[in-house]
């Protein structure tokens, strides 16, 4: 059996990939292999050209991020473990993934885990140094140091608290059971991986790492994020944040997420609230005369209608499945109650 395998899901990415592939190269331990969506511009003559020692996966369709992992990891059986890194992350950190194979391999009950995930925008690193500055450098949006939910299914970070990004002082250098690693750069088990059903194909993109982490999670397992490996990640490469369609997949997701893996004596009441949460969310958008975004909330909570009777039996079997009903690291708590009414924009500030 073989160790890790790195794989890049590409869709497009051929000046992503030129840029930042050498630095996962580099700085790897495991096997680094390209995972092709269907790529329309010169990605896979690029990489057979320029990387032709990289070994590449050709999917016949774009299948999204959640469904080109899939297929694409099915096909490499022969693995211990996988890690799902994003095109536009760059690696500063020599054997920053040894870093976490060492760490899963003397922690059975640890299903995934992630590394410190810094912004590439805001860092020191330089072409001439390709080392980790040190702090100083922000989290970065997407994950920063390990990720949680609240009571209503908004993710937040150790790190990021809705739109407020932190500095990385080290206030995060502790590793922590979190309940999602980010997509962005994670680390997976693939008996776990194979076990939990990977990613849910019908979200496309957008939470997908979060619902299979909740997934693992109630399953009896254990998420961590291990700062002590750092990545860089630049972040909106394919959606960027204000993108009507990625608002859609975002809300969408999120409630269908909600619905699988609630508990049956919280779920009324949870997705009565987030009813309230999107209206006013929409209408935010609308008084920014942003029309676009506003229509796909309204999009998402449709669609979501549509897909739920076809989530039940999902739902009804996950929660055979569970052997933990709370889970610690979905904070009782509104995030944005937190954030808005009490000032709270730090993780180390949430009252709990």
């Amino acid at each position: 059996m073989r160790k890790v395998a790195i794989v890049i899901l590409n869709w497009n990415g051929s000046a992503m990939m030129r840029k930042y592939l050498p630095s996962v190269m580099e700085n790897s331990y495991g096997d680094v292999i390209v995972a092709d969506n269907a790529s329309t511009d010169d990605s896979i003559e690029m990489l057979r050209t320029d990387f032709p020692s990289v070994r590449t996966i050709i999917l016949d369709d774009n299948y999204g991020f959640a469904g080109g992992y899939n297929k694409a990891l099915a096909q490499l059986p022969e693995y211990e473990y996988y890690v799902l890194l994003n095109s536009d992350v760059r690696i500063a950190q020599k054997d920053w993934d040894k870093v976490l194979t060492d760490y899963m391999d003397v922690h059975p009950e640890c299903a995934a885990c992630q590394p410190k995930l810094l912004d590439l925008k805001k860092c020191h690193l330089t072409s001439e140094d390709n080392q980790n500055s040190g702090h100083g450098d922000y989290f970065e949006y997407a994950g920063a140091s390990g990720g949680f939910l609240d009571q209503y299914g908004y993710p937040f970070c150790r790190g990021r608290i809705l739109g407020t990004v932190e500095e990385d002082k080290g206030q995060y250098d502790d590793i922590c059971s979190v309940l999602w690693a980010t997509g962005a750069a994670l680390f997976v088990r693939a008996s776990d991986w194979r076990e939990s059903g990977g990613l849910d194909e019908r979200f496309f993109a957008h939470m997908e790492e979060i619902d299979l982490c909740w997934r693992l999670r109630t399953m009896g397992k254990d998420i961590v994020c291990i700062p002590q490996s750092t990545a860089y990640h630049l972040g909106g490469a394919t959606l960027n944040q204000g993108n009507p369609r990625k608002t859609f997949l975002n809300f969408r997701n999120n409630l269908l997420m909600l619905y699988k893996n609630l508990p049956q004596e919280e779920l009324h009441n949870v997705m009565f609230v987030r009813a309230i949460l999107d209206y006013v969310a929409a209408f935010q958008f609308l008084a920014k005369f942003d029309l676009g975004n506003f229509k796909a909330v309204f999009k998402a909570r449709r669609s979501f209608y549509k897909m739920k009777s076809t989530y039940k039996p999902i739902r009804k079997e996950l929660l055979q499945k569970r052997k933990t009903g709370h889970v610690p690291e979905r904070y009782d708590i509104s995030i944005i109650w937190q954030y808005y009414a009490k000032g709270v924009k730090r993780f180390n500030q949430i009252k709990y």
